[in-house]
């Protein structure tokens, strides 16, 4: 089994030493669409989304579904971070029959080289491992996106294949939890209803 689907969802909001992780809101919608609309963030995963169609098609309460994560700064979101199931189709596998979770996250690039996205990250890979113990996540990036290499790397994640997709050359990574682990001052509460 992988993912959330034995999972409570949404956990209380888990806190690190500056962020909260948390449920999607109504005040997070502008930010939503800041995420889709921007060149830079949208760089690496097909280009940005016209702003006028995502203002018409962003709910009013955007992305509140299981696995994904708005990231807070001091009351405003800044990003976000999913765990969600990779298709078991596509390229790129931790297990020959596929599927697994994968770990994704954008954030608005005002907010980037603050070590955010990585502390972010490890909160929810700590909250994941908690929730669904012993299970690997997947981290799939360009290989152009030196960036996400890097950040992956930190984050414990090691290279598994490089494959083509989406007209570029593709970096696929496995993150295996021993045991749930206390990083950037992550404070989890709660886990999996069993």
């Amino acid at each position: 089994m992988t993912g959330l689907d034995s999972c409570t969802w949404p956990p209380a909001p888990i806190r690190t030493a500056r962020l909260v992780l948390r449920e999607s809101e109504a005040r997070d919608r502008a930010a939503f669409v800041e995420l889709f609309a921007s060149p830079e963030v949208r760089a690496y995963l097909g280009g940005p989304h016209p702003r006028d169609e995502l203002e018409r098609a962003v709910p009013e309460v955007p992305g509140r579904r299981p696995g994904l994560f708005v990231v807070e700064l001091d009351g405003a979101m800044i990003g976000t971070v999913t765990l969600e199931q990779r298709d078991a189709e596509r390229p790129g596998r931790l297990r020959r029959e596929g599927g697994c979770t994968e770990l994704g996250y954008m954030f608005l690039p005002e907010t980037w080289g603050s070590g955010y996205a990585t502390e972010a990250c490890a909160a929810a890979l700590d909250w994941f491992a908690a929730a669904r113990p012993g299970e690997p996540v997947a981290l799939c990036t360009q290989i152009a996106n030196a960036p996400s290499t890097r950040l992956a790397l930190k984050l414990g994640f090691t290279e598994v294949t490089r494959f083509e997709e989406f007209g570029a050359e593709q970096w696929l990574g496995e993150w295996n939890p021993v045991a749930p682990r206390q990083r950037c001052g992550v404070r989890w509460p709660g886990g999996c209803a069993r």
